[in-house]
């Protein structure tokens, strides 16, 4: 065989080559794109979560600063997984029948629900909701774009604003819970402050009525000030008696002095006995009623404690309030801005073309070992 009929079939191999991996690609993409493939129309809002007790340095957040208010990024993202859950599916379904939307006629095959024309489970709405959805976040102004694809510019809308809806009765409910948790966590620690402080009065009313004392200090402290006394007359009727012995000892006086000085020393040992004795004496109570007391101060002030940090849980309450503040409303596109047809055309062609190029390689470096 010459070479000039070598070289022919082997142009005629890779001409074919040519047409399979470039032409026919590329004509079946004008065809899809430029007749079959639907308009595709997006959607877009903007949005943010912000709350009033966080502080903010940069970018769109010192300007929310200004306002009062934050951004909550952790909350962010719970609004972001609901609005891409299952749950905010089976919502946007019962309100918009939004299977029915994804499975309209108009809508082309390759795009149709159910893609897989045997699945046409939950799951599988699930995912071809999740390719119509999307949510993009910035970090550094805390604004999330939410975008939806839908075959009519009305569909496109009504499922973004009712995405946003749900979004911000998610974040109104997170505030009712976090309201009630903070606010029921107060309160109970405030009943059990009650409920101490109501036993310690109770044991310290009970102490005081069962020992007939009502407070051993200041009761002992008064007592105290009697003997001072008695002991006071005491000295003196002493003091008188020793003179009267000094000046007559057989006077008869002296026996009625003795009278009184035995009767003052019995008056202060049983004054010092119900002050200082060992089991009925003041100081003998006096430890019991001290630690009563300590009870009931220290229930008091837990119960002050307790009290006032419910009030402070109430305020809080009140002023820890997550927002979802719409930045854009959801637009309803005038024309469709997808799929572009010409740049999938022509990525289609030069995917061809690098696709022919490589086996093309391949083909004449195999063929060249053979030969």
């Amino acid at each position: 065989m010459t070479i000039s009929s070598r070289l022919q079939r082997l142009r005629r191999r890779f001409d074919a080559l040519f047409i399979v991996t470039v032409l026919i690609p590329t004509a079946l993409a004008v065809v899809y794109y430029g007749v079959v493939a639907s308009d595709v129309y997006v959607s877009e809002s903007r949005f943010v979560v912000r709350s009033p007790q966080r502080s903010n340095q940069t970018g769109l957040g010192a300007l929310l600063q200004g306002t009062g208010f934050s951004r909550s990024q952790d909350d962010t993202y719970s609004v972001h997984d609901f609005i891409q859950s299952r749950d905010a599916l089976r919502e946007l379904d019962e309100r918009l029948q939004l299977r029915q939307a994804f499975s309209a006629p108009a809508i082309d095959r390759v795009n149709r629900f159910p893609t897989e024309p045997w699945d046409d489970s939950f799951e599988a709405l699930h995912r071809h909701y999740l390719k119509h959805v999307a949510i993009e976040y910035d970090t550094v102004s805390s604004i999330s774009v939410l975008k939806v694809r839908a075959y009519t510019a009305a569909d496109a809308k009504r499922i973004n604003e009712q995405l946003l809806e749900m979004g911000e009765r998610l974040v109104n409910t997170m505030n009712i819970r976090s309201r009630q948790d903070l606010i029921q966590v107060a309160e109970s620690e405030v009943r059990l402050a009650e409920e101490r402080s109501k036993e310690a009065a109770a044991a310290l009313s009970s102490f005081r009525s069962d020992r007939g004392v009502f407070d051993p200090d200041r009761q002992s402290a008064l007592q105290l000030q009697g003997v001072a006394k008695v002991r006071e007359e005491l000295l003196a009727a002493e003091t008188q008696l020793d003179q009267v012995r000094r000046v007559s000892p057989r006077n008869p006086q002296v026996s009625v002095l003795q009278a009184r000085v035995d009767s003052l020393r019995k008056a202060v040992a049983e004054e010092n006995s119900r002050v200082l004795g060992r089991s009925g004496g003041l100081s003998a109570k006096s430890p019991q009623y001290d630690r009563l007391l300590l009870e009931k101060t220290f229930a008091d002030r837990q119960l002050a404690a307790s009290l006032t940090a419910l009030d402070t849980a109430r305020n809080e309450a009140a002023r820890k309030q997550l927002y979802l503040e719409r930045l854009v409303q959801p637009n309803e596109p005038d024309r469709a801005v997808e799929p572009r047809r010409m740049r999938s055309v022509l990525t289609v062609f030069f995917v061809g073309l690098l696709l022919w190029g490589i086996v093309s390689m391949v083909v004449a470096s195999i063929r060249e070992h053979q030969n």
